[in-house]
């Protein structure tokens, strides 16, 4: 069987999806859920035709934990409003990180015993629940910047996905990494300090080196210099946080891409800078999605369907516990000002899982046993975000504030 060319399949794929984008809208259906219908669509009938994709689960590593995730997580820094997280910085902490744990460890507490089957071992059901705690606010915050939406709320939604996905990847790493060395020799102790290394090293590079950049961006001269220096601000956070310090490369990234992003703003950078990393973003988002598709096959929903309607209900019910419960609770203890209820109910219903826990279960090492469980599970959850959650987003978000389109 031929075997095309991986490089010019996705670039194809993404030129049909581009061209069509316009039947999405027409269809009131998310970009992001007609990316993974065309990768689907395109995948089968490549096979059909008689040639081989040239996918495979075990070459997603490289292209997307270290290229299209951090390209994702320094663009979201970059464009958060440093001034108004500051002001909500406790509540997003308390969310994106402990909360986040609680809730991986529900979610992979349900699937271990829902699942089980012997060799599904906790540790990796955990694995499961760190992705599938990964949220995508990007289909909410576009509804927000329609119907112009509170901005604590919209700062709490963006804030708590930007810091709980460098909570998911820390903790992803750690426990693949566990995973492949062997579950005999965890150690509580040892675990914790290295999270604690891995995340709070990884903020002090990236502040430094972020920093460093905004200083240099403010100061340079030319405009082309400051494009130059926002993008090889990835790589040399990267390599030096990944390769040399042991830090997360994920974390130094959030941390630089705050600090240039604050620079930028402050000293009024230019335009095409801004827009250079929505590019960027944007065709790192669409290539996880068409990756989905394309890789998601009917067999996955055969074999694995039960596993995949005890991780959608899991994580719906933990998030909505999270949100309800836990989190007004822990807001009280702090003295921290209380959420309306309207505000719990789109937060609820917007912690959407999209493009971070996609990569995530995409760059999975097919080492680990049930890899390809858990990757199915995630591909159901998210699948379910796409078609059933997104959809009903905008009639949700209209009704519980009271919102006017802007565009009206």
């Amino acid at each position: 069987m031929p075997t095309l060319d991986t490089t010019l399949l996705l670039a194809a794929m993404l030129l049909v999806a581009m061209a069509a984008e316009p039947v999405s809208q027409k269809l009131r259906l998310p970009f992001s859920a007609f990316l993974v219908l065309v990768g689907f669509v395109g995948s089968e009938l490549i096979v059909a035709l008689g040639y081989d994709t040239g996918l495979r689960a075990e070459n997603f590593v490289d292209l997307v934990l270290h290229v299209l995730v951090p390209i994702l997580v320094l663009e979201s820094a970059f464009h958060m409003q440093l001034k108004g997280l500051l002001r909500n910085l406790l509540p997003v902490l308390l969310l994106a990180v402990p909360l986040m744990l609680l809730s991986a460890a529900a979610i992979g507490g349900v699937l271990y015993l829902g699942i089980n089957h012997p060799s599904f071992g906790l540790m990796t059901a955990l694995l499961a629940g760190v992705i599938l705690s990964a949220t995508d606010p990007v289909a909410v915050v576009a509804l927000f910047e329609r119907f112009k939406a509170p901005e604590r709320l919209s700062l709490l939604l963006e804030g708590e996905s930007l810091f709980n996905d460098a909570t998911a990847v820390v903790s992803f790493g750690l426990l693949v990494a566990l995973l492949l060395n062997g579950a005999s020799a965890f150690q509580p102790g040892t675990a914790a300090l290295s999270f604690a290394w891995h995340l709070l090293g990884g903020i002090v590079l990236g502040a430094l080196i972020g920093g460093l950049a905004g200083l240099l961006y403010t100061h340079s001269g030319r405009l082309e210099w400051r494009g130059l220096l926002a993008l090889l601000t990835v790589p040399i956070t990267y390599s030096i946080a990944e390769r040399y310090l042991q830090v997360s490369g994920i974390v130094s990234l959030l941390a630089a891409g705050l600090a240039l992003g604050e620079a930028h703003r402050r000293h009024n950078g230019p335009k095409f800078v801004s827009e250079l990393w929505a590019l960027s973003a944007y065709a790192a988002n669409a290539l996880v999605f068409l990756l989905a598709g394309a890789t998601v096959t009917l067999a996955m929903f055969q074999s694995h369907w039960l596993a995949m309607l005890l991780g959608i209900g899991a994580a719906v019910v933990v998030r909505a516990a999270i949100i309800y419960l836990i989190l007004p609770a822990s807001m009280k203890l702090m003295l921290q000002p209380p959420l309306p209820a309207s505000y719990k109910t789109v937060m609820q219903w917007g912690g959407l899982r999209g493009a971070v826990a996609l990569a995530l279960a995409q760059s999975l090492p097919t080492d680990i046993e049930h890899w390809y469980t858990v990757q199915s599970v995630v591909y159901g959850v998210v699948l379910f975000t796409l078609f059933v959650q997104a959809p009903l987003l905008e009639p949700m978000v209209r009704r519980t504030l009271g919102a006017k389109d802007a565009a009206a």
